[in-house]
């Protein structure tokens, strides 16, 4: 039968395990070959073979490039397939929740065709009427992770003051509009001029400003800020983190979602500030989007509504062909995506 003829396979490989600033040549592309169905001893496993059509790229990725025995997701295995969000469709299927056909989003493989036997992961598209790419920020992880970090973590007001770090990416730019939604007044950072530009035009941040022009980050916060910041959405954390700290407001809040500027550090930055949580009462809370995937259908029942009345913007940076996944992986390290990275495996 056609379905069971055996295909080409296209893969990214890790290497080993890295440490410092990640490289391409951190990853190998490789051909494999697949059948294009179930293996006999998966089809009463429950497991889904898919076609992946998009892959995300997103920072907590770098986690997984270290051998880690203590973190909320596994490390990568050396010399095997790299994992990740992606899109794809199912071609065959031994789960009772997807058919051959089906339009999925979740934890899949950077190749072009992956054989899932935890499709528990998986969640099954129901809105096609948007991009598919968007099911890999604004309507995938990412999006769930702005969604809950902002109104569950932060517990936000109409008319605080909302800081958002790494705004212009997958998570920040979704944040600030979330904000500005509730009537908050919004300001951004980000590493270029175009992204500041970004945050302002497309995004409506009330203000932003680009980190790497400011010497004095404290005395740039005291400018946008001058009243003070209820809510910080921490995306970088390092000297950033300690200067909010200074400017938090009395019962202020901070939604930690990441720390890039330490990922690539063999010694993080230690921080000096952390007194101002018990003088101005601060809460900080740590916090992973797997906790609230519960919270789905809400979520999307917020979000589709905003996405199609054009209240609220998505701007994606997309890479054509798993080809180009790893140097689009390693640029979210050095800022050179400008919004959502995707990689483009295949269209349909």
């Amino acid at each position: 039968m056609a379905e069971e003829k055996e295909v080409r396979n296209k893969q990214v490989i890790l290497r080993d395990y890295v440490t410092g600033f990640p490289k391409e040549s951190d990853m190998l592309l490789q051909t494999a070959t697949v059948r294009l169905k179930l293996p006999e001893d998966y089809s009463n496993n429950k497991g889904v073979l898919v076609k992946n059509l998009y892959l995300s790229c997103d920072p907590y990725m770098r986690g997984r490039m270290r051998n880690i025995q203590d973190s909320y997701v596994d490390s990568f295995t050396p010399g095997s397939t790299i994992t990740g969000y992606g899109v794809a469709r199912v071609l065959d299927s031994a789960h009772p929740d997807f058919k051959k056909g089906d339009l999925v989003w979740g934890m899949t493989g950077w190749e072009e065709y992956s054989l899932i036997t935890t499709p528990e992961m998986l969640f099954k598209i129901q809105n096609a009427d948007v991009p598919l790419s968007y099911y890999t920020g604004i309507l995938g992880m990412p999006g769930m992770t702005a969604y809950v970090g902002f109104y569950e973590v932060c517990s936000p007001k109409k008319g605080e003051c909302v800081f958002v770090s790494a705004a212009s990416g997958a998570v920040g730019q979704l944040v600030g509009q979330f904000a500005k939604l509730l009537g908050c007044y919004v300001v951004g950072s980000a590493g270029t001029k175009e992204k500041v530009d970004l945050l302002k035009n497309k995004f409506g941040f009330d203000e932003a400003f680009n980190y790497k022009e400011e010497e004095d980050l404290d005395a740039a916060l005291k400018r946008y800020f001058p009243n003070g910041i209820d809510i910080y959405f921490e995306n970088v954390g390092g000297k950033m983190l300690d200067a909010v700290l200074v400017n938090m407001n009395l019962h202020g809040r901070i939604a930690v979602c990441g720390m890039i500027s330490q990922y690539n550090l063999e010694q993080t930055d230690g921080v000096h500030n952390l007194s101002y949580l018990i003088t101005k009462r601060i809460r900080m809370e740590g916090f992973i989007v797997f906790d609230y995937y519960h919270q789905y259908p809400k979520f999307l029942d917020m979000i589709l509504p905003n996405i199609k009345e054009g209240k609220v913007a998505y701007v994606e940076d997309i890479a054509e062909g798993l080809e180009a996944a790893p140097e689009a992986l390693i640029g979210l390290f050095s800022g050179r995506n400008v919004g959502k990275q995707v990689v483009v495996v295949a269209r349909e």
